[in-house]
């Protein structure tokens, strides 16, 4: 769901709660020497996102996440800033999460989500006459998402189907019947029937689908509005408050088996599920994230045009008649994969964000067309924003020597409202990064960023660490990343390349890689370290590669084909590509850009290094989360055994409960911990050993005693 929307005008009245500051995120006076990065102070980073800006162009509200590592889990809060300046404004207690914030349109509340006492996510409301936090909805299956209606009468709220388990807790609670005593029952089989029937973070998938409801605020009654074996998302309110837009895949026979999605208006009010819903887009790619123009008429989605091209596809910006009609695309001549449209107050404009050349800017275009121009540009990462009727905007940036903050843009000038990791900051000596260009093995230009050591001297070689990117759609941008600065910290170049497959540099430079993994961003991935090389900078003889998701599946790639690395760490990887056919979350990637493997075996087992490993001597450490089910860990297991029997040097991790992103604290600090570990062992060369010191028997006896 979107992190931003448009904003009507109306006047605020300042909140008796906000009266009580916090002085925590004021910066501290700079030590006098500044030292270097460390493991520990990534759980001193907090994580400012969400930036909400208020009615009156008064208040910035925004999140603000903590990486609790003695406590072992993370902590996200709601907070707020004046738009003139001065200490942010603590709104939600420590000891609950909550997120997305959400003014009403009239000024008189601040919606949210929150998961409190150990109960399902519900939408929680402040009032600005004062008091503490009020429940608003009760829902059974909990909340995935909500927007207010533009009178502050109604909510539109996205709910999965509840499972019978679910509703039996209400009624339970309906009884004051308590039911933490209850005998845990054998959990029921899964009976899969879908085609997509894995998803990371979720499992496995039954046919619970999410739709929408109307939620009256005064009576807290709900109506759903949308129905069928369908998933609905991202609704948007018509700015007469009669209708919504929403994205669902509902043209094709098969939702599981297509990319497709389109763009639908339902009436707010109707009582029939969704029986009688108006079509807004007919392309067969993806159309999502609907906004509507001021006055109603249009609605601006993002649409990916070659369904040839899938997952590689620009995403463009396009608008169509609200009432259906013939759509225009606005961004052809751009170029750029783009994300968050949102009407200018005006309704003459619309803005989005874009990927472009190693940056993601905020950038504008005329619902005609014509020109693409940035209101916040530069080497800096846009990650969200929020617009006011007069013009001013919120958003998330980051740089490459700062985390994210929110700032406020008049058009003019951009100024930085937060200071959350100033204090922080003030005491470290951070590496310096540089945007570079290099030709490929085939002559194509190439970019990415360098790091060198801090503190480097110019014409020393030094050891290097190559960190190819996920996705393979992604690309390493101008935002601040900690594990580059840490490498750097310890005395490595760092080698952070936007190989072809990258986003950001057009559609023929991404899609190049279709169907042909490990060849050209191999090539290209290697044109990096022999720039680094010839620059003097990167050691010949100390170079190591790693890299997470499509990272690890790189490193895969690299290592089969060269032993110039001394060391490797592949997470969350996978190298026999069969083995991921009906076990991961990928079935409509793997159907429509390699074919089914028993039809097309060539092109498989072309991209699986899996087939030659036996050329790997590289010493090599696998990682993954054992319910990851974006790239599981038998990817990694699979590797390792091969290696293993082949009597190479590796080793295997397997992080319990973690999904393909990491969150739990102590294991991303224990994966840190084994990064730095592995290559100074074997790309230093140090004698200390490839793994942390773990903890005794007898001390882990005595803790748990």
């Amino acid at each position: 769901m979107k992190t931003f929307r448009c904003l009507a005008l109306a006047s605020l009245v300042l909140f008796p709660w906000l009266r009580i500051r916090a002085q925590e995120s004021a910066p501290k006076p700079a030590s006098a020497a500044p030292r270097n990065i460390t493991i520990d102070d990534y759980f001193q980073i907090r994580d400012v996102s969400q930036p909400e800006i208020s009615l009156d162009g008064q208040w910035v509200v925004y999140a603000v996440r903590t990486r609790m590592l003695k406590e072992d889990k993370n902590e996200q809060r709601l907070w707020m800033v004046s738009t003139h300046g001065g200490d942010p404004i603590s709104l939600t207690a420590e000891g609950v999460s909550s997120s997305h914030p959400r003014w009403s349109p009239d000024g008189k509340y601040l919606a949210f989500l929150s998961a409190r006492n150990n109960g399902k996510t519900q939408v929680w409301l402040l009032n600005r006459l004062g008091g503490e936090a009020a429940h608003l909805t009760d829902i059974p299956q909990g909340v995935d998402d909500f927007e207010w209606s533009p009178d502050s009468t109604r909510l539109v709220l996205v709910l999965r189907d509840p499972k019978p388990e679910d509703l039996e807790a209400a009624k339970d609670k309906d009884k004051d019947k308590p039911t933490a005593a209850a005998k845990p029952k054998t959990p029921p089989p899964f009976v899969i029937d879908r085609l997509q029937f894995k998803r990371d973070t979720v499992g496995y998938l039954d046919r619970r689908r999410t739709h929408l409801y109307v939620f009256d605020v005064a009576s807290k009654k709900s109506t759903q509005v949308t129905s069928g074996d369908f998933d609905d998302s991202e609704p948007a309110w018509s700015p007469d408050g009669k209708s919504l837009a929403f994205a669902s895949n509902r043209s094709t026979p098969d939702p599981d088996a297509t990319y497709n999605s389109d763009i639908w208006v339902v009436a707010a009010n109707n009582t029939d599920k969704g029986a009688h819903l108006t079509q807004i887009t007919t392309n067969p790619g993806p159309d999502r994230s609907p906004a509507w123009s001021p006055d109603g008429k249009w609605i601006a989605f993002i649409s990916e045009i070659d369904m040839k091209a899938m997952i590689y596809a620009t995403h463009h910006l396009a608008i169509a008649p609200s009432s259906g009609g013939e759509a225009k695309v606005l961004t052809l001549a751009f170029d750029r994969s783009i994300r968050r449209p949102c009407f200018s107050a005006d309704g003459r404009s619309i803005y989005f964000i874009a990927d472009d050349d190693g940056t993601e800017n905020l950038c504008r275009i005329a619902i005609s067309g014509g020109e693409v121009t940035r209101p916040i540009g530069g080497r800096l990462v846009v990650a969200s924003y929020s617009l006011s009727k007069d013009g001013a905007i919120a958003a998330q940036i980051s740089t490459l020597d700062r985390p994210d903050e929110i700032f406020l843009s008049n058009e003019k000038d951009l100024t930085r409202l937060t200071k959350t990791n100033d204090a922080l900051f003030s005491q470290l000596r951070l590496a310096q990064a540089d945007y570079v260009h290099f030709k490929s093995k085939d002559d194509t230009s190439v970019a990415g960023y360098l790091y060198k050591p801090v503190d480097y001297t110019p014409g020393k070689k030094v050891p290097t660490l190559l960190n190819p990117h996920g996705g393979p759609v992604g690309q390493y941008s101008a935002s601040f990343y900690h594990l580059a600065q840490l490498y750097a910290a310890n005395g490595y170049a760092v080698l952070l390349p936007n190989p072809r497959g990258s986003s950001g540099y057009g559609q023929k430079f991404c899609e190049a890689i279709f169907a042909d993994w490990g060849n050209k961003d191999f090539q290209d991935d290697m044109a990096m370290v022999d720039y680094a090389v010839a620059q003097g900078i990167a050691d010949p003889d100390k170079l190591g590669v790693g890299g997470w998701s499509y990272g690890g599946m790189s490193t895969d790639f690299i290592i089969a084909q060269t032993t110039r690395f001394k060391a490797a760490i592949s997470g969350a990887g996978i190298a026999l590509m069969t083995s991921g056919y009906g076990h991961d979350q990928y079935i409509r990637d793997y159907d429509s850009e390699l074919g089914r493997p028993w039809e097309n075996k060539t092109v498989w087992e072309k991209i699986s290094p899996y087939y030659r490993v036996n050329n790997i001597t590289t010493p090599t450490l696998f990682m993954g989360g054992d319910v990851d089910w974006n790239v599981p860990i038998i990817g990694g297991e699979q590797m390792y055994q091969a290696l293993k029997s082949l009597g190479r040097t590796t080793e295997l991790v397997v992080y319990p409960g973690e999904f393909h992103g990491f969150t739990t604290p102590s294991h991303i600090k224990d994966r840190l911990e084994r990064y730095l570990a592995w290559y100074a062992h074997y790309v230093k060369g140090d004698s200390t050993p490839p793994r942390p010191s773990e903890p005794s028997v007898t001390a882990t006896k005595a803790v748990g005693e």
